[in-house]
């Protein structure tokens, strides 16, 4: 009768050790197939590329109203709906990772 309390106290920090390793992990594969990771990595690529997109057009609205509003010509207002069409611009082109 003494082996199923042991066996049960091992089980359990075998699942507390499992989920540390899946939370520190990069990837995780759920499947026995290793042939998924040729997925992860076009997967990471067009995320890449993606981020890059993302980030060269925050630059650039930026700098399109930063020099208006170094000289005067370009209001607050204008600035904060040039930020914020950034942004929503930006959360629009990553969702396209999901259809990936």
């Amino acid at each position: 009768m003494e082996p199923a309390p042991i066996r049960k106290f091992h089980l359990e920090n075998l699942n507390c050790a499992n989920g540390a390793a899946i939370e520190t992990a990069d990837i995780v594969l759920m499947t026995d197939s290793p042939l998924k990771m040729a997925e992860v990595v076009t997967i990471a690529k067009h995320t890449r590329r993606i981020i890059w997109q993302n980030i060269s057009l925050a630059l650039c609205i930026k700098g399109i109203f930063l020099t208006p509003g170094a000289f005067g010509l370009a209001s607050m207002r204008e600035a904060m709906f040039a930020d914020m069409g950034s942004v929503l611009l930006a959360v629009a082109n990553s969702t396209r990772v999901l259809g990936k």
